[in-house]
């Protein structure tokens, strides 16, 4: 068995899209409609992908507060200030808790935590 994707479902997809290409870095691998009401995003490169579902007719995410996606930068240093840059608020860090690794955290258009964590 293996982890094929994480889903996300979004109250606007074009914000979403954008935050994960150009903040996180995820290219979009498929995207398409269903019917008239619903749009589908698949991003990511290799098994493990971030599925985004928009349905037109729901305006709120239901999220939980403890729930958040990791993703391995080279530099927390550099991250940070490529997120400032692009006008995103850094939500809490950067933290290090050994020596051996240091994250911080931003949040998504909908308020999903997102780390961006460097193995040091």
């Amino acid at each position: 068995m293996k982890f094929c994707w994480t889903t996300i479902k979004v109250t606007n997809m074009e914000k979403s899209l954008r935050f994960y290409q150009e903040i996180v870095g995820l290219p979009v691998n498929r995207h398409f409609g269903m019917g008239t009401d619903m749009e589908i995003a698949f991003l990511g490169e290799g098994e493990t992908q971030v599925e985004l579902i928009y349905n037109k007719g729901v305006n709120e995410a239901n999220l939980g507060k403890d729930i958040s996606l990791g993703f391995e930068v080279a530099s927390i240093d550099e991250m940070m200030s490529s997120v400032k840059e692009k006008g995103i608020a850094v939500h809490s860090g950067p933290f290090q808790p050994n020596p051996h690794v240091k994250f911080f955290y931003v949040t998504d258009p909908d308020g999903l935590k997102i780390q961006f964590v460097e193995n040091m």
